[in-house]
């Protein structure tokens, strides 16, 4: 039951004005921060006050959380900046998701604790870079992204899925999105969700999440069924 989701947002000044504070907020926060606890000093200002922009911070931040002998913080530093470079839409779909997280989870009084701290945000950013090397053909390192994603943060999320802007992905434990499933704007997701297959079909096979729409902790959507706005 394939039916077409809407994944635009509707830009407006007033978003656009709330895009454009949060890099300066983000700072203004990381240094209170250091200044109540100047022991964290060598991991925030690494990780976002001596960047001169929101995409050089959120490169640093992914790198240092994903880095491994394998694949350098350095390599994936660049990685980040070559797709946000390639692909302004994805720092702007990490703007709105951070939006989102301040709006609707009542536990996030900053930004910057989901931009530091949460592995949902984080590892959602993270699948929107393997989505776009995915789209560009680039599809072993993306299913390399994918693997790494799943071993730190443990969230899976194919890098072929569709995932809309402004989602919210609470604690993120055991976060299973598949291949084919679609994921509208809006979206609020807990911990231990699976967007799957049923294992009796190929092709086209995972479940569409159409915009605005909460899906509760320990939820199991299998198939390729439609859940309405």
């Amino acid at each position: 039951m394939n039916r077409p989701i809407d994944l635009n947002y509707e830009s407006s000044p007033r978003l656009s004005a709330q895009l454009a504070q949060l890099w300066p907020q983000l700072q203004i926060e990381v240094q209170e921060e250091i200044s109540c606890e100047p022991l964290l000093s060598e991991f925030l200002i690494p990780a976002v006050l001596e960047h001169s922009t929101f995409n050089g911070a959120l490169s640093a931040i992914l790198a240092q959380k994903l880095s491994c002998p394998t694949l350098s913080q350095l390599s994936l530093r660049k990685l980040c900046l070559d797709g946000y470079e390639a692909d302004p839409e994805i720092v702007t779909s990490a703007l709105l998701d951070l939006i989102a997280i301040s709006q609707r989870d009542p536990a996030c009084k900053r930004i910057s604790v989901p931009f530091l701290y949460y592995k949902g945000f984080q590892g959602l950013q993270l699948y929107r870079i393997a989505n776009w090397l995915w789209k560009n053909d680039r599809r072993a390192l993306a299913r390399y992204i994918q693997s790494r994603v799943s071993e730190v943060f443990a969230i899976d999320i194919h890098p072929a899925a569709t995932i809309g802007n402004g989602i919210l992905i609470d604690h993120a434990s055991s976060i299973v999105i598949g291949e084919t499933a679609v994921v509208g704007n809006n979206v609020s997701m807990l911990h231990e969700v699976t967007l799957g297959g049923t294992g009796k079909d190929t092709g086209d096979r995972h479940p569409k999440i159409a915009s605005g729409v909460l899906i509760g902790a320990g939820a199991k959507v299998l198939g390729n069924v439609y859940i309405g706005e």
